[in-house]
């Protein structure tokens, strides 16, 4: 019989068992005991006497011994305990019913059970209780489980081994291997058989909720087959909640649909297995934005940009966007005033090959005032292509290469006040020409990232890591070729409910071509995106940095409890320390009198934008001396995106 009938033989047997007792007792009380007619008889007349003591005896009878009789495996004491009547209690027939009912469903009986009242010769009562053990389970099969083994399943069986068939105990068995089921995401699989056999083998069958087919519905432009390959789940799977929502998830990080939902319904062809129906709403994806802020490497800006998230409907990001820009803000006089152009074409193709493999491409041109030489105007146009596979074993790894081209043209911003510079601390202007070196340089990069974090936005939990490797191929002149390797790591923490601690470490240092590689292409420290409180390059520039920061993020000034206003949980108030250190400065290091290493503490605003990332405003203290990279008083500092890129 399945769990189904094991209730309703249950609910059956306990009405039955009550209709039973009722005849149970007008017979058995009358013919247990042979002198029970005279016994009655007697009280009969002692209840027409006028004695009040005589009265009393008749009307209350006392339970002098309970016994149970028929149990084999079931000790007569623990069914002892589950009666409301005990030795000494007054003989009440409507308690001793509630009591036969109590002890059936402790679930180890037949519902041959019988109550038979014995008057004893001093008009006590003697409570004969008669029981009928149920088969006792002898062993267990298990038939149709595939997602979950046959061990684990009978380790909620085992336990009613040699056991009196319990139909409670049963039940609560079906019910934690369904549980067990739901825990793993199978949330559909069900007992769907449950017999036993004379010889006491239970008998259990599983349907676990097989997926008889995925069908797509609410795409107009997206193409089925761009949805299906972004879904993982397929026909002949057991359904499983969690890959499902991973598959949702997946899709709609796309960014080209507003909602995703899924539906479930038994499959006509067969109702053993189940039909899963995916429903995109597909949002506008083609964007025209116009915009405009501060940064401190960019100064005041003005932005256009065309984007499109789902390109021809195959999921494939195209966007095109130009940037205007005064320059650099609050900086000292080595970076000289000069508009920070920037023009990109993007494309990113999210299924490369497969579906664990992107593509992302773009060229790009940038003309500004150069942060690391000083009064110099950096020119930069080429492009670059970046493979990223994910990690089969491990979903948080991704493995990356990119390929890239980019010419590098530095030319004079202000030779005037250079020779000035120069003449004051006694170097040669001949060495002017090695900090103007460019090149043109061939990029190889294989990189690892690591990340697990909870969200994107405000994240309070997880890691993000990254690793790089860059062989820089000079094409105009191979002396100047060179590598580097770069790597950085953060760790979130939570703190109460909404926020979030998170520490820092960054690396890098160039492993060949250090005496050739263009000053240009050197690490630098200060500014939004290190050490914030200092300048831009403030702290210095080397062909090796080491840096690490303590940030602590939280709710900004109860914002976050303005339920109407969802936007304002993405700004967040930020408290900081970094430090960082440059190794083998360079020379305009020296010229500008920058320390080389630092130590700032400060707070700031973070809002995150969608389509842009975290916007930081910051204002630091210096803890160490200055120098020439910053102020001791302190530093705002703006900045577009994530310190730890």
């Amino acid at each position: 019989m399945n769990s189904r009938k094991f209730i309703y033989q249950l609910s059956l047997s306990i009405c039955i068992l009550v209709a039973t007792a009722t005849s149970v007792f007008a017979i058995d009380n009358n013919s247990a005991n042979p002198n029970s007619q005279s016994n009655l008889a007697l009280s009969e007349i002692k209840q027409n006497s006028n004695t009040p003591e005589d009265a009393l005896q008749t009307e209350k009878q006392y339970i002098k011994d309970i016994e149970i009789t028929g149990t084999n495996i079931v000790k007569p004491n623990y069914v002892l305990d589950k009666m409301m009547l005990h030795r000494g209690d007054v003989y009440n027939r409507d308690l001793l019913k509630t009591d036969l009912t109590r002890i059936y469903q402790m679930g180890f009986f037949t519902d041959k059970m019988k109550a038979v009242p014995v008057e004893n010769p001093d008009h006590t009562i003697t409570l004969k209780i008669i029981v009928e053990e149920n088969i006792p389970v002898t062993d267990f099969t298990i038939e149709g489980n595939t997602v979950v083994s046959t061990e684990e399943i009978l380790s909620y069986l085992l336990p009613l081994r040699g056991q009196p068939q319990n139909v409670i105990q049963i039940n609560e068995a079906i019910e934690n291997i369904q549980n067990c089921y739901a825990q793993k995401g199978y949330v559909l699989a069900r007992v769907s058989e449950f017999d036993d056999d004379p010889d006491g083998v239970v008998n259990l069958k599983m349907s676990e909720g097989v997926i008889n087919k995925i069908m797509i519905s609410g795409n107009e432009k997206t193409k089925d087959y761009v949805i299906e390959r972004n879904i993982l789940t397929e026909p002949g799977m057991v359904y499983n909640e969690n890959l499902i929502k991973a598959d949702l998830v997946r899709l709609y990080a796309t960014q080209a649909y507003k909602d995703v939902n899924r539906d479930i319904e038994q499959s006509y062809d067969d109702p053993e297995k189940y039909d899963v129906t995916i429903t995109v709403q597909e949002a506008r994806t083609a964007t025209l934005s116009v915009g405009g802020g501060l940064d401190s490497s960019t100064g005041f800006f003005g932005s256009v940009g065309i984007t499109d998230n789902n390109f021809r409907g195959r999921n494939q990001r195209v966007g095109l966007n130009f940037l205007a820009g005064s320059g650099l803000i609050l900086n000292d006089s080595s970076i000289i005033r000069h508009a920070n152009l920037q023009a990109e074409l993007n494309f990113f193709e999210p299924y490369f090959l497969n579906a664990d493999t992107s593509l992302m491409g773009k060229v790009f041109f940038r003309d500004f005032g150069s942060y690391q030489v000083p009064l110099a105007i950096e020119q930069r146009f080429g492009g670059e292509v970046t493979v990223a596979r994910r990690g089969k074993t491990n979903p948080y790894l991704t493995g990356t290469f990119t390929l890239g081209l980019e010419n590098i043209k530095m030319r004079e911003g202000d030779r005037r006040e250079i020779e000035k510079m120069y003449a004051s601390h006694y170097v040669p202007i001949s060495e002017r020409a090695k900090q103007l070196e460019g090149g043109l340089f061939l990029s190889l990069a294989p990189g690892l990232v690591y990340d697990s974090r909870d969200t994107l936005v405000n994240p309070r939990h997880g890691v993000f890591a990254n690793l790089k490797f860059e062989e820089n191929v000079a094409m105009n002149g191979f002396d100047k070729t060179h590598g580097k390797l770069t790597g950085a790591i953060k760790k979130y923490f939570p703190v109460m409910s909404k926020s979030a601690f998170s520490l820092t470490a960054k690396a890098g240092g160039v492993i060949h071509g250090q005496d050739k590689m263009p000053e240009v292409m050197d690490y630098r420290l200060g500014g939004p995106y290190t050490v914030r409180g200092y300048k831009m390059s403030g702290v210095g520039t080397g062909s090796a940095f080491v840096m690490g920061s303590a940030e602590l993020t939280t709710p900004f000034l109860f914002l976050d409890r303005i339920k109407k206003v969802p936007f304002f949980d993405n700004i967040k108030l930020a408290f900081f320390v970094d430090a960082g250190k440059v190794f083998d400065p360079t020379l305009s290091t020296y010229l500008y009198d920058r320390p080389g290493y630092a130590i700032s503490a400060g707070v700031g605003v973070k809002v995150f934008i969608p389509g842009l990332g975290p916007l930081s405003i910051d204002y630091g203290i210096p803890l160490t001396n200055p120098m020439g990279g910053s102020n001791k008083s302190g530093y705002f500092t703006f900045g577009v995106g994530d310190m730890l890129y």
